[in-house]
């Protein structure tokens, strides 16, 4: 018998027949093994967003694969976002509806995927975050597979992934609004998307200015943070986006003509038409000045370039500006941005939403105080404590002084068009308890309409500035359903002018309670510009309105009895812009007089009316008004103007009428 072979077959295995082992099986281990110590592809945020970026038909107009191509403009900025690019801060100031939203979109998938690490994404307030969560985060990960394997599903009882937190190999993504200080000092971040920068309010639970306190999340990351800070703009020298792009290298994107070559960036003056016919609009080349068609714009986009054209103070910031004069074929149409421009021309408010969502540009507060010579001379005939024919709802305000409350009762209507009728001084102060008793008197007594129903106050604004305890524990008593305190604050804020209720601790009889007061916070230069911005309206003739013609929506209706003093008061203060000690400049209302009240009392009640509703009704709600004031269909109350707003009038009958002493 002859020796075994020593030599075994490279396909043997000792110990084992050569039938027994899968060769085909081994080598499929050996390349998955293979490609899974294989390093990803070093891939910037555009090129990821390209490869592994889907739309959802719940969250974009233009479902399935991302393209950049379709937003070309969008390429450098989201690269700049990409951890080779040296840049820590990209700050975007943008007409709305550019793409930039998703742009951001795109940045929270890259680092899911490709570049883990902790994130912080920060909308306006904290319910927003939870609705973009919903609305554009989960689709996000559910049309992206690759992200799909890589974030954990929220489950009610991970405390660690729920709406606001999605968890993933490497790194977490935090959500949270500017308004909570607790969300934005939650955890350190390399990475922050701050959406709408301009929405957010001055203070996050009074703890200071909400990006500066996120983009401290990233400090400890050194020069591998980057953040993202991306807004339509609002008010010169108010706007933080705007404050941010002057201290960048303000870069435009420059796209050729098709007719001569030369290369510029698309402004709002060069695009042209025929007067009353924006569909004839066409952008003229300011080289040659042949006319563009729209049409031509795609290769134009597709053939544009960025340009910077400042200086940075910070080398490591860059900024860029984009109008909807460069919105993608088949989406803002420069027609339609022309037909939006001849609306805007009716108002200043109109004007002020155009120039900031269409031309991704501030708007300048002129905050001229009106001339209190020519309200006086504007003032119309109706006796004190009674309601004119237009006005459908009562609310008051009230400033507390040393030794008294003055009180402003206004009537509304139809546009926000308002009439004085009621000026009240209770003396005594805060001090005295029987000023107090007159106060809530006040909240019961009612007010003659002119169709004679009676009304008595929907909401009454007090503020709490001046011995806030003793506000406190009157609204306490009274109840909070009639009654709002208030606490001013500085700056502009035309989406949420006023904000809350937030529960705060309160002093009530020496006694202090956790959550023992409802407190409303009022961003009160919003309601002095519009209140002078309602004051200088044009109004009809006399000739006009006996022709049928209405007063403006948003006039201010005065009466007779108003004299020289509180027209001055109301006239106060006017709106001038100051620089900071960094530099930057920015708007701030200054007294022009000693005395403010009856503007601080318009502005509180203004509030009221807001808090009541005014802003939000539709026209259904209107209606209901007037019928219950027995306004016939069809007969429309003095200064009526289609739009939508209020809250329901508190109607008494005659006998609850009530003539009090302190009255005027």
């Amino acid at each position: 018998m002859s020796a075994p072979s020593s030599t075994a077959s490279p396909r043997s295995a000792p110990g084992l027949p050569d039938d027994l082992i899968d060769f085909d099986g081994a080598t499929d281990l050996l390349r998955a093994w293979s490609r899974g110590i294989r390093p990803d592809p070093d891939l910037t945020v555009s090129e990821w967003a390209d490869r592994h970026r889907w739309l959802s038909s719940r969250a974009s107009a233009e479902p399935g694969r991302y393209r950049t191509a379709r937003t070309p403009y969008m390429r450098e900025i989201m690269d700049r976002l990409s951890p080779g690019d040296p840049t820590q801060r990209v700050v975007f100031m943008k007409a709305a509806q550019v793409g930039a939203t998703e742009a951001g979109n795109c940045f929270i998938g890259f680092v899911m995927h490709h570049a883990p690490g902790p994130m912080l994404a920060v909308q306006p307030t904290v319910e927003l975050a939870k609705r973009n969560s919903r609305q554009r985060i989960d689709p996000l990960i559910e049309e992206s597979p690759e992200l799909r394997e890589r974030v954990k599903p929220a489950r009610s009882r991970d405390a660690g992934n729920t709406m606001l937190s999605k968890e993933f190999a490497g790194g977490i993504l935090i959500m949270t609004g500017a308004n909570s200080a607790v969300g934005l000092r939650s955890t350190p971040a390399r990475y922050i998307f701050l959406d709408e920068v301009d929405a957010y309010p001055a203070s996050a639970d009074e703890e200071g200015d909400p990006v500066t306190l996120a983009e401290a999340r990233s400090l400890t990351f050194a020069h591998r943070r980057k953040v993202f800070l991306v807004s339509t703009p609002t008010i010169r020298g108010l706007s933080r986006i705007e404050r941010e792009f002057e201290a960048s290298d303000q870069r435009r994107y420059f796209v050729p003509c098709p007719h001569c070559g030369h290369r510029q960036w698309l402004k709002f003056e060069r695009l042209r038409w025929e007067k009353g016919r924006p569909e004839t609009a066409a952008y003229h080349c300011e080289s040659c000045e042949a006319p563009i068609a729209e049409h031509q714009k795609t290769a134009m986009l597709a053939a544009g370039e960025w340009r910077p054209t400042a200086t940075a103070t910070d080398p490591l910031t860059v900024g860029y500006h984009l109008s909807a004069l460069y919105s993608p074929v088949g989406w803002l149409s420069w027609a339609r941005i022309a037909r939006a421009h001849e609306a805007a021309r009716r108002s200043d408010e109109a004007m002020r939403a155009f120039r900031n969502t269409i031309l991704g540009e501030t708007w300048m507060e002129t905050g001229e105080a009106p001339d209190w010579q020519r309200l006086a001379d504007r003032r119309e005939a109706w006796a004190p404590g009674t309601v004119p024919a237009g006005g459908l709802f009562l609310t008051a305000g009230a400033d507390v002084q040393k030794d008294r409350i003055e009180v402003d009762v206004w009537a509304w209507g139809r546009g926000l068009e308002s009439w004085l009728v009621d000026h009240i001084v209770i003396e005594g102060g805060p001090g005295d308890p029987a000023c107090w008793q007159k106060l809530t008197e006040l909240l019961g007594r009612t007010w003659a309409h002119a169709n004679g129903q009676h009304l008595t106050i929907a909401r009454l604004a007090i503020d709490t500035g001046f011995e806030t305890s003793a506000v406190y524990g009157w609204a306490r008593a009274v109840g909070f359903a009639q009654v709002a305190p208030v606490k001013g604050v500085e700056g502009f804020n035309r989406a949420s002018p006023v904000t809350g209720p937030t529960y705060v601790d309160a002093t009530v009889a020496g006694k202090r309670l956790r959550r023992g007061a409802r407190l409303w916070t009022v961003a009160t230069a919003t309601f002095k510009a519009e209140s002078y911005r309602f004051l200088r309206q044009e109004r009809p003739t006399a000739e006009e309105i006996a022709a049928g013609a209405s007063f403006p929506a948003g006039t201010v209706h005065l009466p007779d009895w108003a004299d020289g003093e509180w027209l001055k008061q109301l006239t106060a203060e006017q709106l001038v812009t100051v620089k900071t000690r960094r530099g930057f400049t920015k708007l701030e209302w200054q007294k022009l007089r000693e005395r403010n009240e009856a503007l601080d009392c318009r502005v509180y009640a203004r509030a009221a009316a807001w808090i009541a509703g005014a802003d939000r009704w539709p026209e259904a709600r209107w209606a209901d008004l007037e019928a219950q004031l027995g306004v016939t269909a069809g007969e429309k109350p003095e200064g009526a103007t289609p739009t939508t707003a209020p809250t329901a009038p508190r109607i008494a009958s005659r006998r609850r009428m009530v003539r009090s002493s302190y009255m005027r």
